[in-house]
Parts: C-alpha cells; sequence; structure tokens
C-alpha cells in the first residue's frame, strides 16, 4: 500500500524545520545567555534610542536659540585622567569679560549624550550675560565609573585655571545638570562641600566651596537604592545602564552605588539648589523630591519647580528641554531668576 501524500508531505516539512527550529532555539539562547552576561548589546541599543531623541530634541530647542549675540568657541581640548576630552564655552558678546558661569554636564543615562546635546540650552544661558560651558565626559560600557567623576573634576580644573581666557568669573560657578548630568553635577557639588565625601572618592575637588555659587538639577538621579525598586521597561532602561555604567549587575549595594547615591552625602554646606521634574517622569516623586527633602533637612536653600500629578500635559523627563511647552519656558524662566539671584 502507497503512503499516504499528505503524510509523505508532512513528514518532509517536519524533516526540513527541525533543523530550523532547533537552530532558532539555540540562537534565541545564544543571545539570551550574552544579554545576561554583559550589559554592552543592551546598552548599545538604548544609546541609540538615547542618540535618535536628542536629535530631535536638539531640533525643538533651536527655534528658540538667539540669531546672534552670542559668541561660542567648540571642542576645545583638556587633558583629563582618561585622556583627552573637550568642553564647548558660550558667552555673550556685548557684557563684561569676566561672567558667571554655569558649567553645565549632559545626560543620557550615563552610557550617551555629548556635550552638543545641551548646546542650543547653553546659548539662550549665554544671551541672558552668563558664560555657559558644555562639558564632555567618557560615557559607559566603554568607561566605568568612577572615571566620569575624575575627568569632570580634571576639566573644571582647567577651566579655572583658564578663566581669564575663557570670560569666567571664578569666584561664580554654577553647576547644573540634566539626567545623569544632574547626577554628576550633584556629586561634583558634594565633592567640593563635603571632605569625608571628597576622601571617600578618594578626589581633591577642584572647586573650592566658596567659588560654587549654586547647582541646578533637571530630572536626576540621587538615590540608587530607589532605582533598585522600580519595574516596567524604564526601569529595565536604568538598571542596564547601570550595569554598564558600574561594571556590576548588584550596582544597588555596591561601593559605585553607595557613592553615587548623593542624598546621603549632602551637608549644610551644598549649595543653594534649583530642582525640578516633570509630574509624567517616574523620577520625581523617587528621586528629585526626596532630594529635595535632604537637602532642606540640611537647611540648604532649595528652589523648586515640580507639577501636580494631575497636570496636564503630563510633563516626560526631560521636559525643560522641550521648548514647544509652555512649562519647558517656566522652567527656564525660573533657571534665570535663580541664576540671577545667587550670582548677583
Amino acid at each position: 500500500m502507497s503512503s499516504s501524500p499528505f503524510r509523505t508531505s508532512r513528514s518532509l516539512v517536519s524533516s526540513r524545520t527541525g533543523p530550523v527550529l532547533v537552530g532558532s532555539a539555540a540562537a534565541a539562547f545564544l543571545v539570551s545567555a550574552v544579554v545576561s552576561a554583559t550589559p554592552w548589546p543592551s546598552a548599545l541599543l538604548i544609546r541609540a534610542t538615547f542618540e535618535a531623541g536628542a536629535r530631535a530634541t536638539i531640533k525643538e530647542m533651536l527655534p528658540y536659540v538667539p540669531a546672534s549675540a552670542v559668541s561660542n568657541r567648540l571642542d576645545l581640548p583638556v587633558t583629563v585622567a582618561s585622556g583627552r576630552s573637550t568642553y564647548d564655552v558660550f558667552t555673550p558678546t556685548a557684557t563684561p569679560s569676566q561672567r558667571p558661569t554655569v558649567v553645565w554636564v549632559h545626560g543620557g543615562a550615563w552610557i550617551s549624550g555629548r556635550k552638543a546635546n545641551v548646546a542650543p540650552y547653553l546659548r539662550i544661558l549665554a544671551s541672558h550675560g552668563y558664560t555657559a560651558i558644555g562639558v564632555n565626559y567618557p560615557v559607559a560600557p566603554e568607561k566605568t565609573y568612577p572615571a566620569a567623576v575624575r575627568d569632570l573634576n580634571d576639566t573644571i580644573a582647567h577651566i579655572i585655571a583658564n578663566a581669564d581666557e575663557l570670560g569666567v568669573d571664578a569666584t561664580r560657578i554654577v553647576l547644573a545638570g540634566d539626567s545623569a548630568g544632574a547626577q554628576l553635577a550633584s556629586q561634583l557639588a558634594a565633592l567640593t562641600t563635603n571632605p569625608a565625601y571628597a576622601n571617600l572618592l578618594g578626589l581633591t575637588p577642584s572647586l573650592a566651596p566658596e567659588q560654587l555659587s549654586a547647582t541646578i538639577l533637571h530630572c536626576g538621579v540621587y538615590d540608587l537604592d530607589a532605582m533598585a525598586g522600580l519595574s516596567g521597561i524604564t526601569a529595565w532602561g536604568f538598571k542596564t545602564a547601570l550595569w554598564a555604567y558600574t561594571g556590576t549587575k548588584d550596582w544597588a549595594s555596591s561601593s559605585a552605588g553607595a557613592t553615587m547615591s548623593t542624598l546621603e552625602f549632602v551637608t549644610p554646606d551644598f549649595p543653594p539648589t534649583f530642582l525640578s521634574g516633570g509630574n509624567g517622569d517616574a523620577l520625581t516623586s523617587i528621586q528629585s523630591i526626596p532630594m529635595s527633602i535632604a537637602l532642606r533637612n540640611q537647611g540648604v536653600e532649595v528652589t523648586e519647580l515640580f507639577w501636580p500629578a494631575s497636570h496636564e500635559p503630563a510633563l516626560p523627563h526631560e521636559y525643560q528641554f522641550h521648548l514647544d511647552l509652555d512649562e519647558a519656558h517656566t522652567a527656564l524662566d525660573r533657571t534665570l531668576e535663580f541664576l540671577d539671584r545667587l550670582t548677583g
């Protein structure tokens, strides 16, 4: 009796697809094993996503940048602990040479970003009479913690040493940052104002406390224990980034996690601080607001800009750069008021 054509066809399909299915399963297992063993693949994927978002945000800011009255010097070189870095300087063209100076540390989850991402915003600040400096730093996974802190401290030392040439008033420095950059700016401020913390990091601060007039912290991270409790896709992204940045999956309980949590190291000498975050940003309630409370408990002057939970539209992470939003202009106006009050 001849075999059924259907049975023959099914047998052929099974014999031909079997290796394909087995191969696909093996490939999936291999990918899973690699992703579990190293943060590199996921970190680079997140980096690509962040960079696309940064390009869109730059385009959104550009229409609000003054067409003139600001001079810029780009990609100035500096020697740092990890080798070479660069920074940008934006200055108003029609004010005295030595100006209060905002040193801005860009965001990017410690694994992406560059000073160019904040350049339009710094041009806006410069148009209001400030020297605004955008600084680069090494990102992960290529470099791990605390390389960024060391390099930023070295860059600040270079800026202070060349203050006259750069149009910097070295007695009126403001450290500022957004997202991961806010975390780094808060570390630099704690390094400057807490000798025990500087000793813990093994770094000599490049600023004296009396040189540091204020800090501006947008949408930052200041308590890594709280980050460990996040869930969902946002949590996956931040946890992967922190794994890449610290070099360990157990970042929350590592020495890196402890020293990155600047909420634990603020003292009464921490400078007056402007803090903001959007109501649609999960970090606001678990990071920015607790940081504000910690600072106030130390007697530090704090200027807050937070929004009611019911505010519409819900303001996303890094809302302050989305200048098509009225709320972003409110944040800019409040920032300028804060700067004017703290730097004279």
